[in-house]
């Protein structure tokens, strides 16, 4: 999956989720592609800066060890809030419960390992899979250096608890 910031012609941005460019490219110039505050389909990529989360954000819960040696998944993240300040919307809280749902499902939780592993895959050391984990900052770069796509996504909590 890849995520992109997104903008229409109103200059209205909003995030989207693709299987890859080609099928943002696809999507958009069929029109499928709208704007949820206005409903334009005329939209294109905006200039985005690499998001990456880091493990100051919140101290780990104590989790019961798996019999395998498998990474704990990662603490609950406190209610995210908008970029003005206010409260994130609930649908919005909903849709981001939603898509870590997905992400924990699909992916395999590789903690602080993720820039060692997104290398890994990238050149076909290991297999080619989904991840998630914590980067720094300077790792995330690296990883942008390297042609390495990486994206953050609001950790809200589970919707079942």
């Amino acid at each position: 999956m890849i995520h992109y910031q997104l903008r229409c012609a109103q200059d209205h941005g909003f995030d989207g989720w693709f299987n890859d460019s080609a099928s943002f490219d696809r999507q958009a110039k069929r029109g499928l592609v709208e704007c949820p505050t206005c409903g334009d389909t005329k939209v294109e990529r905006a200039l985005m800066a690499p998001a990456v989360s880091t493990r100051a954000a919140a101290p780990p819960e104590p989790v019961a060890a798996p019999a395998a040696e498998t990474p704990a998944a990662p603490p609950p993240a406190p209610m995210p809030e908008m970029a003005g300040g206010g409260r994130m919307p609930a649908q919005l809280i909903a849709m981001l419960q939603k898509l870590r749902a997905e992400v924990e499902k699909n992916c395999d939780y590789v903690g602080p390992e993720l820039a060692d592993e997104a290398r890994k895959i990238h050149r076909g050391e290991a297999e080619e899979r989904g991840i998630y984990g914590e980067a720094t900052a300077d790792e995330a770069e690296a990883l942008a250096e390297e042609g390495i796509e990486l994206s953050q996504i609001p950790w809200v909590p589970r919707a079942d608890g």
